[in-house]
């Protein structure tokens, strides 16, 4: 395949010029042709925001390092989603749109100056015109693979495939500061047939978050058979998350080999009244997690975002069942250690009208912080802060603990509020901190509080 490198187009290296137009000739030589790999040699080269082609390559050399313009002119508006929305944002550094067989490859860097867009999303976001950039976002595309780069500081979410298909993500290392807003990992929106492996993320929101639109996208795209193996993850808000933004239903998830550290949730699954949309089928094994607030989250009571604070959002007083319910079903954790839980082993709390149902928890073990910070372990009305709590069910249809232990719990291992079919078979406290039965099961009014 032709190679087509950017100095040849007028690119220079580490300087203060920007390349944007030389990548854009080097991409567009290469469309021409057919296509072919652009390729980034040695070196730091500033640019605004590339636009790919089909049937493209970018590849960055060992040592080469696309450093990314903080001026939001360097950023045309397009139009795609923003947290689960079609409308105007601005250009993400990397963006393609409705195309084939494109790849972005080689150890090189993309280094996305966050810093600046961070600043006015947190003291002035009025000054932005248009949603920030992400680093690599890439709409209605088919056959994309991103392999072996090393991703900082992306002015919002990192990788950001929506409504593509046939989609490989392997060995990325992805670094973004702790404390900088919503700059979640990889976010695969409404996307089909998707790998993500071997990838090392230590970001400031979810590490990696599946979604598929909200109630005020018109469309109803399901993000399905989405593979997670071999992945470390580091900090962030949640490991896996899946929601809130499901409105399309999220189906076919397998998560497995993967290590969480000090990400404030394991597993979380996250929705509310009014988005729809069901999640189901998915599988997590074989994971490690270590310093997290709350390992296995389930709660179809969120309250973030728009119209999160709606009585509609918070009763607990049963509601018909409608369209725009959302349902959790078909859930199985398996081979899973937890270590240095802070908050609660587990949280599942269903809608009143609308039960987590078919979840099933075998071979876990869990032991609590010594000591244990108090945390909310679900972002919901009216629950209060936990501290070395088993697991806290409410709403709950047939769920099964198959030798799952507790340890250096307070109260029992298993909390039901409202439950049906709940089996425990196998299960053990030890070295409760105050011993306990080891479950106990209450009926609570919709008037009650948590």
């Amino acid at each position: 395949m032709q190679v087509y490198n950017i100095t040849d187009y007028g690119a220079s290296r580490d300087s203060e010029t920007l390349a944007t137009t030389a990548i854009a000739d080097a991409i567009e030589a290469a469309n021409r042709a057919g296509g072919g790999t652009v390729y980034i040699p040695a070196g730091t080269y500033r640019t605004g925001a590339i636009f790919l082609k089909s049937n493209i390559e970018l590849h960055l050399s060992p040592g080469a390092v696309l450093c990314f313009s903080a001026d939001p002119e360097d950023y045309p508006a397009v139009q795609s989603r923003w947290e689960g929305v079609n409308r105007q944002v601005h250009a993400s550094c990397i963006y393609g749109e409705n195309l084939e067989n494109i790849s972005l490859t080689g150890s090189g860097t993309l280094e996305g100056n966050g810093q600046p867009w961070w600043e006015k999303q947190r003291n002035a976001p009025e000054d932005l015109q248009f949603p920030r950039p992400k680093l690599i976002s890439l709409d209605g595309c088919r056959r994309v693979t991103i392999k072996d780069l090393n991703l900082r500081n992306s002015p919002s979410w990192t990788v950001n495939p929506i409504r593509c298909s046939d989609v490989t993500i392997d060995n990325l290392s992805i670094y973004n500061p702790a404390d900088s807003p919503n700059t979640d990992g990889i976010n695969p929106e409404s996307c089909r047939n998707v790998r993500i492996s071997n990838c090392s993320i230590d970001v400031g929101d979810d590490c990696i978050a599946i979604k598929s639109g909200t109630e005020d996208s018109a469309e109803r795209i399901p993000c399905e058979n989405i593979t997670i193996t071999n992945c470390t993850m580091v900090h962030g808000h949640g490991a896996v998350v899946l929601g809130s933004e499901m409105s399309g239903g999220i189906r076919n998830v397998t998560i497995s080999n993967c290590i969480f550290q000090q990400t404030d949730r394991g597993i979380r699954l996250k929705s509310r009244r009014g988005r729809g949309g069901t999640i189901e089928d998915i599988r997590v094994t074989n994971i490690v997690m270590d310093q997290v607030i709350c390992p296995f989250i389930l709660n179809l009571y969120y309250f973030c975002g728009p119209r999160g604070k709606d009585k509609y959002v918070w009763d607990k007083n049963p509601y018909p069942v409608t369209e725009e319910t959302p349902c959790f079903r078909r859930i199985h954790f398996d081979h899973i250690t937890a270590r240095n839980v802070h908050a609660s082993a587990g949280f599942l709390y269903g809608l009143a009208e609308q039960y987590v149902s078919e979840i099933t928890f075998t071979n876990i073990d869990i032991s609590m912080a010594e000591p244990a910070i108090p945390g909310l372990p679900a972002m919901m009305s009216g629950l209060e802060e936990m501290q070395k709590r088993g697991f806290y069910l409410g709403n709950v249809r047939d769920i099964l603990f198959q030798q799952v232990t507790i340890e250096n719990h307070e109260g029992p291992a298993f909390y039901i509020e409202n439950g049906e079919e709940v089996e425990v078979i196998n299960c053990r406290s030890k070295n409760t901190a105050k011993p306990e039965k080891l479950m106990e099961q209450v009926t609570v009014t919709p008037a009650s509080t948590l």
